[in-house]
């Protein structure tokens, strides 16, 4: 295995981490548990950082694979799966406490689990459909939404009165629509769906 595959892969092992330190837990457990209690102080911020890092290490596994040549099969499966996987695994623990509006994170979900079958059914018909730049903007605006959500508007609380946390979820839902409808669009019509 490659070592853009291995980063790949270290992406996806740390959404266990994620969930880990973002996890709200009784009062029991906290109170009688030092690890607990000190994630239920900082739980948050170190759940933010593990997110960066796993989200960074998107861009850094795809210039690997391209600069060393290191392009595979499996990567070319595992990249894709281990962005939706960060991605709606952030987006449903931030729905279940309540820091996400549902629609929102349906509506980001469902288009990835739209896009995915359309790209197996391509690849069944020996089709490669690549990601492309609107899908790739709305990767990065999803990214930096879920960030300042889970930040709770810091630092945009100093100087404005405006919510920019959830403008930002706003405009990555809204990027995400669009950037689907622009995908079927375009691929659409290089598919035989019989």
């Amino acid at each position: 295995m490659n070592l853009a595959n291995k980063i790949t892969i270290a992406r996806i092992l740390l959404i266990p981490l994620f969930i880990l330190f973002f996890t709200e837990y009784p009062l029991w457990l906290t109170e009688n548990h030092r690890f607990f209690g000190f994630i239920q102080e900082d739980g948050r911020y170190i759940a933010l950082a593990v997110f960066i890092l796993a989200s960074a290490t998107d861009k850094l596994d795809g210039y690997i694979a391209r600069k060393y040549n290191q392009i595979t099969n499996l990567g070319k499966l595992l990249d894709p799966l281990a962005d939706k996987l960060l991605i709606s695994v952030a987006l449903i623990m931030m729905v279940q406490s309540g820091m996400v509006a549902t629609w929102i994170a349906v509506v980001i979900i469902a288009r990835e689990f739209v896009i995915t079958g359309l790209r197996m059914v391509a690849s069944e018909q020996g089709i490669a459909l690549s990601a492309d730049k609107l899908g790739k903007l709305k990767m990065v605006l999803q990214v930096v939404a879920i960030a300042a959500v889970l930040l709770d508007n810091y630092p945009f609380q100093f100087v404005t009165l405006i919510q920019v946390d959830e403008w930002l979820m706003l405009a990555a839902a809204g990027l995400t629509i669009y950037s689907g409808i622009h995908y079927l669009l375009n691929n659409y019509r290089l598919i035989k769906l019989n």
